[in-house]
């Protein structure tokens, strides 16, 4: 069995956003695989995926502190800013965290650990709604 969708996240603000709560809502034919892997995608060039913690909000605000940190905006080497301060930077922290995760699904559920949450990265102040590919395949 395989199943995909593109859905559409709301904008979000700067920051790391837990999203599992609504690629679980989107997808819901993950309840008929008993064995198998979900793709998730994210169409975009300055937002990014990753799973880290889901129960303390403090991990994304210093996930986000950090990052800022590493990759500046106001980089004076960086000439890519069609978009404002945030643009070039943006790119950067999109391809560290990457555009895609794959996830196990066991008995209809997605495998993720006790504490394991997906976390929409957004970089950009205004971003915009986020389109997501999911990909379900198992059997």
């Amino acid at each position: 069995m395989t199943i995909q969708k593109t859905i559409s996240l709301k904008p979000f603000p700067r920051g790391f956003h837990l999203i599992t709560t609504q690629i679980e809502m989107h997808i819901p034919e993950i309840k008929q695989i008993k064995t198998g892997i979900l793709h998730v995608f994210i169409q975009h060039t300055s937002a990014g995926l990753t799973i880290n913690e889901n129960a303390d909000p403090t991990v994304r605000k210093d996930f986000e502190t950090f990052v800022n940190d590493l990759i500046p905006e106001g980089y004076p080497k960086f000439i890519h800013n069609y978009e404002g301060d945030d643009d070039m930077p943006a790119h950067i922290k999109s391809s560290f965290f990457g555009n895609s995760l794959q996830i196990p699904i066991t008995g209809g559920r997605l495998n993720l650990g006790t504490w394991q949450g997906i976390y929409l990265c957004e970089f950009r102040d205004r971003g915009g709604p986020r389109s997501i590919v999911l990909t379900a395949m198992g059997e």
